[in-house]
């Protein structure tokens, strides 16, 4: 593999682990009622995921050009890294969801 698709690689790799650092620490912020800034995080990691898949897009758009052949290792686990990333990025939002409707249903029970 070549030093330009190992760096192609490694931007995948850090904008998507940005995002599901972005998710998970959604979940935290959640369960602390702070919902302002668990939606907030969850535009981060949008925005961090939104730049992995720009580059991935780009990759792929050179292959079907044929300006690229073969698919590496290190490909094959940003493109992992980014299925994951969405996968925390869709538990995220179940759980802010979940906390949510919890501090909801305590508050109406202490009223």
């Amino acid at each position: 593999m070549d030093e330009e698709m190992e760096m192609i690689c490694f931007q995948i790799i850090s904008c998507v682990g940005t995002a599901k650092s972005c998710y998970v620490n959604s979940i935290a912020k959640a369960q602390e009622g702070d919902f302002e800034a668990a939606e907030d995080l969850i535009k981060q990691g949008d925005e961090a995921y939104a730049g992995g898949h720009d580059v991935h897009m780009q990759l792929l758009t050179s292959e079907a050009n044929g300006e690229r052949k073969g698919t590496p290792l290190l490909l094959l686990h940003a493109e992992d890294q980014m299925a994951s990333a969405e996968t925390c990025k869709l538990m995220a939002q179940n759980f802010i969801n979940t906390y949510r409707e919890l501090v909801e249903l305590k508050a109406k029970l202490n009223a």
